[in-house]
């Protein structure tokens, strides 16, 4: 006997009509019909049942701070970090702890259950680091919480950044960030990234930059971290953010870019929300999007997922947790509008941020960790299109969340009395 059983569900690979069963938090069997009972059911009525969403890049010490203590007039990156500068020393860990256990309770309703979220190192007082140490800790039961250590000011740029970064790592953060083009110089962001990837070897921790996020095409530490990926053994454990230059950057250093990316396996972390919003601000018209090249990383056979980086906070005014309108806006900006393209989208927001974030157990195969979200939307395809609504959200083996399916109701003379989006407007095979 399960203790949970799927029936009915449609598997992102395209599989239909399945049933899902769960035992002792695992899932247990994959099968087109399981005779046996279980202690509960769910009928998901042929839609899409997916592992749960992941998000990457995220920001989680400034969520929900819109506003405080002022609004970003110009929208710039620039301003932004000027603001949350303004901001730091009036920070409280009750305050932080308060926020961003209301961001993980929306999170936990979209089926964002695995976040890696940067945490400001750059105060001594390590009030943030604090506020999410406990943070991860209170939401282990169904959140898993990855930290970095990020010296939004600079590794060098700001007083007593290196000790602080440090000293988070020793308070139990579990991953080395960095940001060299703010630096105060080229010089100082090439031996920043030499520095933060040197602490990650030693101390056997992943690494997580800020890199390159810029409309400046000659900002290339994405080589130096990959040069360094390469010295130091960290292969496939080295993640490069954003990347934004290398939307301006000349294809001919970019065919020698990529490929060095490729041999020192970085993780590519695209933000399409945050990148559109803050790239292109000098530029008049034609104007920049910002976006990396995903199509091209993604040919290059480099792992690329999404990360949603701000939700109301001095960088972002919108955000709403939902993986999935990340992966919409990318299918826009990087103009991948293809049915292999949207698919490639979708990985990107569930198993390639599991790969990129390390996750064990994560997937949806017989011995993962039961773990599942069930959506109104047929396949992978409607999901992107429509954001839909997640109708149950389960964390090993047991329902966290449940949404009433959205259903519009009409009183058109001869036409239909109600409207279900994930059912009336699938196209045909």
């Amino acid at each position: 006997m399960f203790d949970l059983i799927i029936r009915n569900a449609n598997l992102p690979d395209g599989r239909q009509g399945w049933d899902i069963g769960l035992s002792d938090g695992k899932i247990a069997a994959i099968e087109k019909s399981i005779a046996t009972d279980a202690g509960e059911e769910i009928d998901a009525s042929g839609r899409l049942v997916s592992p749960p969403f992941c998000d990457p890049h995220f920001h989680m010490d400034a969520t929900l701070s819109l506003g405080m203590p002022r609004m970003n007039v110009s929208g710039t990156l620039l301003e932004g970090i000027a603001l949350w500068g303004e901001l730091r020393p009036l920070l409280t860990k009750d305050a932080l702890v308060e926020r961003a256990l209301r961001y993980c309770d929306l999170a936990v309703s979209q089926g964002l259950l695995y976040i890696r979220s940067h945490v400001d190192t750059s105060d001594p007082r390590l009030v943030t680091a604090e506020a999410l140490i406990e943070v991860r800790e209170r939401v282990e039961p169904y959140i898993t919480l990855q930290l970095v250590a990020f010296p939004q000011d600079g590794y060098y740029r700001a007083p007593e950044g290196e000790k602080s970064l440090e000293r988070a790592l020793d308070m139990g953060i579990d991953i080395v960030g960095g940001i060299p083009h703010f630096e105060r110089t080229m010089d100082d962001g090439r031996r920043s990234l030499e520095a933060l990837c040197r602490i990650a070897a030693e101390r056997g921790l992943p690494v997580d930059i800020h890199c390159d996020e810029t409309d400046d095409p000659m900002s290339r530490h994405i080589e130096t971290l990959a040069a360094e990926t390469i010295r130091y053994g960290l292969q496939g454990r080295v993640a490069g953010s954003h990347l934004t230059s290398m939307h301006s950057m000349d294809n001919y250093y970019v065919s020698k870019l990529i490929p060095l990316m490729a041999e020192a396996e970085i993780n590519v972390i695209p933000n399409p929300l945050i990148n559109i919003m803050l790239q292109g601000r000098h530029d008049t018209y034609p104007k920049r999007r910002g976006m990396t090249r995903v199509r091209e990383l993604m040919a290059a056979g480099l792992n690329v997922s999404f990360g949603q980086d701000c939700t109301m906070d001095p960088w972002y005014s919108m955000g709403s947790a939902d993986m999935l309108e990340v992966g919409h806006m990318a299918i826009h900006v990087a103009q991948m509008g293809g049915i292999e393209d949207k698919k490639k989208i979708f990985e990107a927001l569930t198993v390639n941020s599991a790969k990129t974030m390390g996750l064990e157990g994560y997937g949806l195969e017989v011995g993962c960790n039961g773990d599942l979200v069930v959506l109104q939307a047929a396949d992978v395809i409607e999901a992107l299109r429509l954001k839909p609504t997640r109708l149950y959200v389960v964390k090993s083996g047991k329902v966290i969340s449940r949404s009433q399916p959205r259903i519009g109701e009409l009183f058109l003379e001869g036409r239909p009395a109600s409207i279900d989006p994930g059912r009336d407007y699938v196209p045909a095979p």
